[in-house]
């Protein structure tokens, strides 16, 4: 079996966001870099698969900047076979019908039987890429996946459905899927796995993006908040509660 997962290279979700001197980037000065959150479900995914048959073939690809290397160093270090960078020092800035293009030229090749990815990624949380990338592949899809297996060459998925009811369907490979929280418990790279990686392929390609249909004309961040108060303690700070919802925050 093989398996592609895409990755994103995005700010550690506790980064202190500054806008860039541009006005329409981020300061990257003192930003750490890490693999999307929901990519590394994904990822976790496509192992799992690994360890159960150890013919399984799983490739890592992504589309970022050079130093993306080192996410996918991290990946391969978890378990992946091997990997692919698309090197485009603007990547995070690509639009999503962009970045699904670039990644599909690059997966249509592979002919997997599993396209992983993350059910968004958490620097711009678009949620795009993996739909237009089954579109251009031309593989069905299912988003947001929480369960997964495998039976006589389907993928059977479960995902969060309407008013906290869930769905489950049973899809034909190969075929792509977007992944989320509560699908696994992503591993942590050990050394042995640390050491392998080092010798471990990562084919660095260069791509043309051409231009993109989205572009950024500025960024701000959100307003400040005001600081919070204390009404008072108990039953007796339940009238000035009240009253400051109705008049001030006129949410009642």
């Amino acid at each position: 079996m093989k398996i592609v997962v895409c990755v994103k290279r995005v700010p550690a979700t506790d980064t202190r966001i500054k806008i860039g001197a541009d006005g329409k980037s981020i300061d990257t000065a003192q930003v750490e870099w890490i693999i999307s959150p929901y990519d590394e479900f994904a990822v976790e995914c496509a192992l799992r698969l690994k360890d159960a048959d150890a013919s399984t073939q799983v490739t890592v690809l992504s589309l970022g900047p050079p130093e993306t290397t080192k996410e996918l160093r991290t990946c391969l270090a978890m378990g992946a076979d091997d990997a692919i960078l698309l090197k485009d020092p603007l990547a995070g800035t690509r639009d999503a019908t962009t970045t699904a293009k670039l990644l599909a030229d690059a997966v249509s090749p592979l002919a997997p039987d599993l396209v992983l990815l993350g059910k968004q990624a958490v620097d711009r949380d678009q949620g795009q890429v993996g739909l237009l990338l089954a579109s251009r592949l031309g593989l069905p899809c299912v988003t947001e996946i929480k369960a997964f297996g495998l039976a006589d060459g389907q993928a059977k998925v479960e995902r969060a459905g309407e008013e906290g009811t869930t769905e489950s369907y049973q899809v034909a490979l190969p075929a792509v899927l977007t992944c989320t929280k509560g699908l696994n418990e992503p591993r942590y790279a050990n050394l042995k796995g640390i050491m392998a990686a080092k010798k471990k392929p990562i084919d660095e390609r260069d791509v043309q993006p051409g231009d993109d249909g989205l572009v950024t004309r500025a960024l701000e961040l959100p307003p400040g908040r005001n600081a919070g108060k204390i009404v008072g303690e108990g039953a007796d700070a339940v009238p000035e509660l009240v009253r400051l919802l109705q008049q001030e925050a006129k949410v009642l």
